[in-house]
């Protein structure tokens, strides 16, 4: 049976994030186009390439490690390569502990994914939807609040900046490839198959996802008319003003530990 793992110098144990740093390494070294076509090379290329594509994929990656399981102890391993019930019992015992151990890694390797996905997807919507509520609303808690009350909300901001861009950061390193650091197409598709979206396309829509939440924001200000109301114009104002920037940075941080210190209860 073919040994993936060892194509990719990894370890049987190696984690989602190894086994894509590997395949890059691996693929820039050996594809055809750096090596001037050579068929040695296309040959360890296209291993590669299949190695990856298994072990990439966590239900692909079980059922390679079940099978893989399965033929080293069909072969036997020293003294439990006796062919009685005592030996056949202990191989099984062997078998099904390895094998939990598998479900266990492929398990904890989906729940880290979930959580990075988590941890990038809760900020942008909590950022989408504080901007279109801003816009709606435009708070002037700034304006309206007392010299104790803006330390406050100038600390909370800087602090909601500083996570929503470290939030970002990790999301963009994450699932983008940079465009400006491929210099060629072999690169870039090496990227490509390790990373869903470009760095452009992200911050793209990132940009795109703001502007229209605040469009649409101000469009229902304007169309329903809801702070020109006494008791609403004491805390929103009626007229566009840019301490609405202030606020949606804020509202991420306070959104994301909600979030963090509910999910401790999930596990």
């Amino acid at each position: 049976m073919v040994d993936y793992y060892k194509i990719l110098k990894i370890s049987p144990n190696a984690t989602n994030a190894e086994i894509k740093s590997a395949y890059r390494k691996l693929a820039r070294k050996k594809h055809p186009d750096v090596n001037n076509g050579n068929k040695e090379s296309s040959r360890e290329f296209a291993k590669i390439a299949d190695a990856y594509k298994v072990l990439s994929d966590s239900k692909n990656r079980a059922f390679y490690d079940k099978n893989r399981l399965k033929a080293k102890f069909s072969n036997g391993e020293s003294v439990l390569d006796m062919n009685n019930a005592h030996a056949n019992r202990a191989k099984q015992i062997i078998y099904e502990r390895r094998y939990n151990a598998i479900i266990d890694r492929i398990i904890a390797e989906e729940r880290k994914e979930s959580v990075a996905l988590q941890e990038i997807i809760f900020p942008i919507v909590s950022l989408f939807i504080s901007t279109g509520f801003v816009a709606i609303f435009k708070p002037i808690f700034w304006s309206k609040s007392s010299m104790f009350g803006k330390i406050i909300l100038l600390t909370l901001f800087i602090v909601g900046v500083l996570h929503l861009l470290k939030r970002l950061h990790a999301g963009l390193e994450r699932y983008t490839y940079s465009t400006f650091n491929i210099h060629d197409s072999l690169f870039n598709e090496i990227e490509e198959e390790t990373k869903p979206y470009s760095r452009i396309q992200a911050i793209s829509f990132l940009v795109i996802g703001v502007l229209l939440s605040l469009f649409i924001g101000l469009t229902i200000s304007s169309v329903f008319g809801l702070m020109e109301t006494p008791v609403m114009s004491r805390i929103f104002s009626s007229t566009f003003n840019f301490e609405i920037f202030f606020y949606p940075p804020i509202a991420v941080l306070l959104v994301d530990v909600i979030h963090r210190f509910a999910s401790r209860f999930d596990y």
